[in-house]
């Protein structure tokens, strides 16, 4: 136990824990939860909300053992709360096995991930959470209890719970054989293009990403595609004569190989390469789930306070990505375009253009990333889930007394 004052990744967010744990084992993490008054579990601290802050006991996932038990009869895994994707994926790998998805960073942990819907891109694929099959949890007395997917009805309501259900200490995900990814690059494309022809852009691979800065009026795009599978031919903009960095200026070298060269999924899939520091944190981000069918009118929404948006942004990513069953999930019940903001370190700059964007893309159905930066009140952002009196009712069912609530549940969920 220590009473050091914790931040986020980004320095943004300051946990403020009374005390801290890092647990070196399951049953030391069932003591700790069983004794706390308040707690909260922290995975790898991506997050730029206060999802995981709380003024009680702060209990860190990376100290638990690392665990990849592979079931290669049901083409599952299951891994400890606390593990990396990177690490994960890396053991997936040497077993001819993968993930169908990953995210953009593979250095955030699993349970984490999970618990606020983070995503990858790619038409046909979902959210990391919705690959999750199972999931153990320490409950409020510190006792373990499992959800299994098809089993319990509580299990949509299980994965994407922003940690209000208890501290999660294992997962078990889908997996499929490994296969190849190439990676290549579209410079110069028009943002008018990209809206008028969605559709077929984001359909021209495994996974497509759009960067811009908005006020350019242009992108550049990440196509991933799976080696061996036959793809749509669109080519927009040219190509991309040598490596690239999502933000321009950046040095290539902290991304994953492109130049249309082929290697294992976990090298591709993700933007940026494990064993390196992809930025020094000095940023904030926002990002917004909206129904796909109104990219066009996001895009347009954005693209008509550019002038305000760019000044202040290190960088833009459109994304897609399919719907899931998952309760909180904000790809809940929808295909999903997404709008990912990399913000300058500068909040009296940020956050009024937050609110701005907020106040043109709220009316198209958008959802806040639960990790990231948002002006919507907390009632406003709930009622966007249909299901969200399910989960209340679950929560309060499995922790009563509210171990697991914080600022951030409690005003989401706020007590009967």
């Amino acid at each position: 136990m220590t009473h050091e004052r914790l931040a986020n990744w980004a320095g943004n967010v300051v946990y403020g824990a009374a005390r801290t744990y890092r647990p070196e084992s399951v049953d030391e993490l069932r003591r700790v939860v069983a004794r706390s008054g308040r707690v909260r579990a922290l995975g790898s601290g991506h997050s730029f909300s206060r999802v995981a802050a709380t003024t009680g006991d702060l209990v860190l996932l990376d100290g638990l053992p690392p665990m990849v038990e592979i079931d290669t009869a049901r083409s599952r895994v299951t891994v400890g709360a606390g593990m990396r994707y990177a690490d994960v994926a890396a053991e997936l790998h040497r077993n001819g096995l993968a993930l169908a998805n990953m995210a953009s960073l593979p250095h955030i942990s699993v349970a984490g991930s999970c618990a606020t819907g983070t995503h990858g891109s790619g038409d046909g694929l979902r959210s990391l959470a919705a690959a999750v099959t199972a999931l153990e949890l320490a409950g409020p007395d510190g006792d373990l209890f499992e959800l299994r997917r098809g089993t319990d009805d509580a299990f949509p309501g299980a994965v994407v719970s922003l940690g209000a259900l208890g501290v999660v200490t294992r997962l078990t995900l889908d997996v499929e054989p490994a296969f190849e990814v190439e990676q290549s690059v579209r410079l110069e494309v028009p943002l008018d293009d990209l809206a008028a022809r969605f559709d077929e852009v984001f359909g021209a691979a495994y996974s497509v990403s759009a960067f811009t800065d908005w006020r350019s009026g242009e992108a550049r795009v990440w196509l991933k595609r799976r080696t061996g599978r036959p793809e749509p031919a669109w080519a927009g903009g040219r190509e991309a004569p040598g490596p690239e960095h999502p933000v321009p200026g950046m040095a290539p070298a902290f991304c994953t190989v492109q130049l249309g060269i082929p290697g294992p999924w976990h090298e591709r899939l993700p933007h940026f390469r494990p064993q390196m520091t992809p930025s020094a944190g000095d940023e904030l981000q926002s990002e917004w789930f909206l129904p796909r069918d109104a990219a066009p009118a996001a895009l347009a929404a954005v693209r008509a306070i550019a002038g305000r948006v760019a000044p202040v942004l290190h960088i833009s990513e459109i994304r897609t990505v399919r719907g899931d069953d998952l309760w909180l999930s904000p790809a809940y019940g929808r295909d999903t375009v997404t709008l990912h903001f990399t913000w300058r370190d500068d909040p009296g700059g940020v956050l009024p253009v937050v609110a701005e964007l907020e106040k043109r893309l709220v009316p198209l159905g958008a959802r806040p990333h639960w990790g990231k930066i948002t002006t919507m009140p907390a009632a406003e952002i709930i009622a966007r889930y249909e299901r969200a009196g399910d989960f209340a009712r679950l929560a309060s069912k499995i922790d009563p007394a509210g171990k697991f609530r914080n600022a951030f549940v409690a005003a989401l969920f706020p007590p009967e």
